[in-house]
């Protein structure tokens, strides 16, 4: 159960940047303002640890910003991957 969610989790993040290929935002922003669009309600740590997964396979970028906090963007290098890896079951 817990995998599956975040695997959801990772889904609809990556979904999310597909479609919206110039946001980037906080792990905050991330859960309040991505995940509500994509109808998912789920907790901080597993947003956290689902953007930890794509950051670690490459699909989404990570940067510090000047106020230290962490700034998640897609890598639009990994655009066609993505949109394929979308096209299957799970990520």
């Amino acid at each position: 159960m817990y995998e599956m969610r975040r695997s959801q989790v990772a889904r609809a993040i990556l979904d999310y940047l597909l479609t919206h290929p110039d946001a980037q935002d906080t792990l905050t922003g991330i859960t309040q303002w991505w995940l509500p669009d994509r109808r998912i309600k789920t907790r901080t740590v597993i947003v956290k640890q689902a953007i930890t997964s794509l950051v670690r396979k490459g699909f989404v970028i990570v940067r510090r910003s000047k106020d230290a906090q962490l700034h998640y963007r897609i890598n639009e290098h990994k655009l066609k991957e993505i949109e394929a890896l979308l096209q299957q079951k799970a990520v």
